[in-house]
């Protein structure tokens, strides 16, 4: 049963276990906070991500998620199909299920990013696949 109201507080919300830097998770701090486990979110999962200097989300691409990202604060690059563009505090960014993206940062100070996925609720659901011809 789903419930009709889900609330939490991002300090409430652990890191999310188990992201491995070879499947494209580098030195990343990763929150869920709202998605299947959580919330029985079936088709939506939104995630808070602060990535340190140098961290990373590798190229790769969802099979069954769109994606959206707002970057809260700080500035990089973004990995997309044609290569990479550079990102900077209040782009929004709308990547479709099957396309290549990613986020890299390059500067000394943190980058914030608040994202989502349509179509899954899980990472599992979300049928993730990183680009290791990339790395």
């Amino acid at each position: 049963m789903t419930p009709d109201r889900f609330v939490t507080n991002l300090d409430e919300v652990p890191m999310v276990p188990g992201l491995k830097r070879e499947d494209g998770w580098v030195d990343m701090q990763v929150q869920f906070l709202i998605d299947k486990a959580s919330a029985g979110s079936e088709d939506l999962l939104l995630g808070w991500t602060v990535l340190p200097p140098g961290a990373m989300h590798d190229r790769h691409r969802h099979f069954h998620a769109d994606e959206f990202w707002i970057v809260v604060s700080g500035s990089g690059l973004m990995y997309t199909d044609e290569g990479e563009v550079p990102a900077r505090q209040g782009d929004v960014v709308f990547t479709p299920r099957g396309h290549w993206h990613g986020f890299k940062n390059t500067t000394d100070e943190d980058v914030v990013l608040v994202w989502g996925w349509s179509g899954a609720g899980s990472l599992e659901d979300a049928g993730y696949e990183v680009d290791h011809r990339h790395e």
